[in-house]
C-alpha cells in the first residue's frame, strides 16, 4: 500500500504544472497494489483546493482510498515532531520552511501503516522517517 502526499495530490487535482508527473506516479503506484491517503492529506487539500465532501468521491474515481491514522502513528509523530524541535534548538537556528504537526503525521503514517510515500518533499520524510520508501514523481 503506497501514500501520497499532499503536494502531489494538490498537483493532481489542481491541475499543477506538476500534474502529469502526479498521475504516472499515481498510475504506476496503482498497478502495484493500493493506494492511499491519510485523513490529514485529506484536511489539506480541502484547504489547499477548496474542495468539499466531494474529495473522498473524487479520490475513489481515482482509485485512491482514505486510511485514517492509527495511534501509533501518531505516537511516532509526536515523537518526530520533537526531535526536529530539539535539533533546530541544539543548532541554534530556525527552520527555512517550518515543520508542523501535518507533516510529521503524514510520514509517521507512510512509515508505519504503507509501504512507501510518493511525495515531493523527499529530504525532510528522508532525514526524519528512515527507512520510509521515498517516491518522488519524475519531473517534480
Amino acid at each position: 500500500m503506497i501514500a501520497i502526499d499532499s503536494s502531489v495530490l494538490i498537483d493532481l487535482l489542481g491541475e499543477d504544472t506538476h500534474a502529469e508527473a502526479a498521475e504516472d506516479s499515481l498510475r504506476q503506484a496503482l498497478a502495484r497494489g493500493p493506494v492511499v491517503v491519510c485523513d490529514v492529506v485529506v484536511s489539506e487539500v480541502v484547504a489547499g483546493l477548496g474542495f468539499g465532501a466531494e474529495l473522498v468521491d473524487t479520490l475513489e474515481d481515482a482509485g485512491i482510498r482514505v486510511s485514517a491514522i492509527e495511534a501509533r502513528a501518531a505516537i511516532r509523530a509526536g515523537e518526530m515532531q520533537r526531535r526536529y524541535k530539539q535539533r533546530l534548538k541544539t543548532e541554534g537556528r530556525g527552520p527555512a520552511t517550518p515543520r508542523t504537526m501535518p507533516d510529521f503525521l503524514i510520514g509517521a503514517h507512510a512509515l508505519l501503516q504503507c509501504s512507501g510515500l510518493i511525495t515531493r518533499d523527499a529530504g525532510f520524510f528522508r532525514d526524519y522517517f528512515k527507512g520510509l520508501k521515498v517516491i518522488v514523481p519524475q519531473g517534480s
